[in-house]
């Protein structure tokens, strides 16, 4: 019996069927996961000849659904803001800006006049340094305090974060790909388990219907079945069911702890920085409130003694004015400076890295699958057609170049 079944003329053909589709669902699927990030920029002839990546070519969308349904559900940029410290950030900026202090006064009073200043004694230079070095501390822990008491009415945080992504789509790609690194793996190699088992399928269907279009039409359905089979053991079941001595839950849900320190860390290392928050804080959108409550906080400053002696000794009383407006200009350009230091930006995100990662290893799994879930939702329908296509190019060839039909 095994003998007339090993001579059968087509048995090497049908035995490779289920070989084929397993190749045919890994093909599909890996080229799925592949469309999902890349290119990250549009190839071809718009608007129909060409593809680029689902998540780089919606960068703004997938960005705020991050905002949306997880960064807000983490806490406030206001909470963030004071879980950094900001003691202790008024503190880095008052010695950074004191340890420049007279390079600064000599900038602002050298763009005034040059060579009154230049020429004035070192003693009086001096004095004015001092008072510009006493009043700093005082001036920076008022506006780091203002600050953080106002944070949310200074920066918008969907907008600090879809202009960061925006302005880098790998980085998008990268958050991602590092959160669901297995996921997506699994979607690329379950491709072939599901593919080998429905080839099981398709080799008794072949023998009795021997018709043309069956090796085309089951790699159709090759095509889109393993995509869609992978996709839903991911997310499913949302939460965990006992079926006899097992444990079923979706594989990203069973990560939600490895899967919180890995956002965590990231978001915290290139979104929600201190060097972003200030970078926005001066220059985004809502900057004219930021340079509006540090000049109120110069006032005492700008009216007091340091600038009025700068003013009488170089300047005179017409450039007063002047003078003021150049300080205060000056003002909004450090308090951005010191937050370029790396090693101060690491110490601060370290904080509300671990505030981050703790509050989402404690959402529900219905909040904690919306981090992941958009990248699979977002026109997955067109991944799961095109899975469909190639199978049944792979079934026509098949069909061709195996059978010779």
């Amino acid at each position: 019996m095994l003998d007339s079944i090993f001579s059968h003329p087509d048995f090497w053909k049908y035995f490779s069927i289920p070989f084929i589709a397993g190749v045919v669902g890994w093909t599909t699927n890996w080229m799925a996961v592949q469309m999902t990030f890349y290119p990250l920029e549009f190839l071809g002839i718009r608007p129909f000849f060409g593809w680029q990546g689902i998540i780089p070519s919606k960068v703004e969308k997938m960005a705020a659904i991050v905002v949306d349904k997880t960064l807000q559900k983490l806490g406030s940029l206001d909470e963030f803001f004071r879980e950094m410290e900001p003691e202790k950030i008024a503190a880095h900026l008052t010695k950074s800006i004191q340890g420049r202090i007279e390079e600064y006064v000599d900038e602002v009073m050298t763009e005034r006049n040059a060579v009154l200043w230049e020429n004035l004694p070192l003693a009086v230079r001096r004095r004015v340094y001092t008072r510009a070095r006493r009043a700093i501390p005082a001036v920076m822990d008022n506006v780091v305090d203002d600050i953080s008491h106002n944070l949310e009415n200074l920066v918008d945080m969907k907008h600090m974060i879809v202009e960061r992504m925006r302005s880098d789509k790998a980085l998008m790609v990268q958050l991602f790909q590092e959160v669901g690194e297995p996921e997506f793996r699994f979607v690329t190699n379950s491709g072939f388990y599901f593919g080998f088992l429905f080839g099981l399928i398709q080799v008794p269907i072949f023998i009795f219907v021997p018709s043309n279009w069956v090796l085309p039409l089951f790699g159709f359905i090759v095509g889109i079945a393993t995509n869609w089979l992978a996709l839903n053991v991911i997310f499913r079941p949302l939460n965990p069911v006992r079926v006899g001595p097992f444990r079923l839950q979706g594989l990203f849900l069973k990560r939600q702890k490895d899967v919180a320190e890995s956002f965590a860390r990231l978001t915290t290392e290139e979104l929600v920085t201190l060097r972003n928050i200030m970078h926005q804080v001066i220059n985004g959108p809502r900057g004219d409130r930021t340079k509006a409550l540090i000049k109120r906080h110069l006032k005492p400053l700008l009216n007091g003694g340091m600038v009025r002696t700068a003013a009488q000794l170089t300047v005179g009383p017409g450039g007063y004015a002047d003078l003021k407006r150049a300080v205060e200009e000056k003002a909004v350009d450090l308090a951005v400076e010191p937050f370029e230091d790396d090693n101060f930006n690491r110490e601060r995100s370290s904080i509300i890295e671990r505030l981050m990662r703790d509050r989402m290893q404690a959402l529900s799994s219905e909040d904690f699958q919306d981090l992941l879930r958009p990248a699979f939702q977002e026109d997955e329908w067109i991944l799961i057609l095109v899975g469909g296509f190639l199978g049944a190019m792979a079934g026509l060839a098949q069909l061709i170049f195996v059978f010779g039909l």
